[in-house]
């Protein structure tokens, strides 16, 4: 059940993200970035099997099972994944500001749609 639920929770993460970054305005387009990224993060975690209690190395130098050890390449996959996309979303913002600051618009095409 619980698979279930994470496999909708990052489907609807990818689809908003997908949407949002198909719009024609920039800060949704940033927004659709950071929730697909999200997605992906999930997704990473989700595929190095989630464990409860148990330690991510061995614990002596012997040969170990690894179905009893948890895998720590996928929390530090997702891990640099959550600081390099806050430092890409912060670089976007900054661009949008200059460029609306520019343009006078956030608009794609630099003007505004017709309604």
């Amino acid at each position: 059940m619980m698979e279930i639920v994470l496999s909708i929770g990052i489907g609807a993460l990818a689809g908003s993200g997908v949407w949002l970054i198909l719009r024609p305005r920039t800060f949704q387009v940033i927004i659709g970035l950071s929730l697909l990224s999200y997605a992906v993060n999930l997704f990473i975690v989700a595929m190095g099997r989630l464990r409860t209690e148990a330690p991510p190395v061995l614990a002596n130098r012997a040969v170990g099972d690894p179905t009893q050890y948890a895998d720590p390449l996928p929390q530090a996959l997702v891990l640099t994944a959550i600081v390099i996309g806050f430092a890409t979303t912060a670089l976007f913002l900054t661009v949008l500001l200059a460029s609306r600051g520019l343009t006078g618009t956030d608009h794609v095409d630099g003007q505004e749609p017709e309604l």
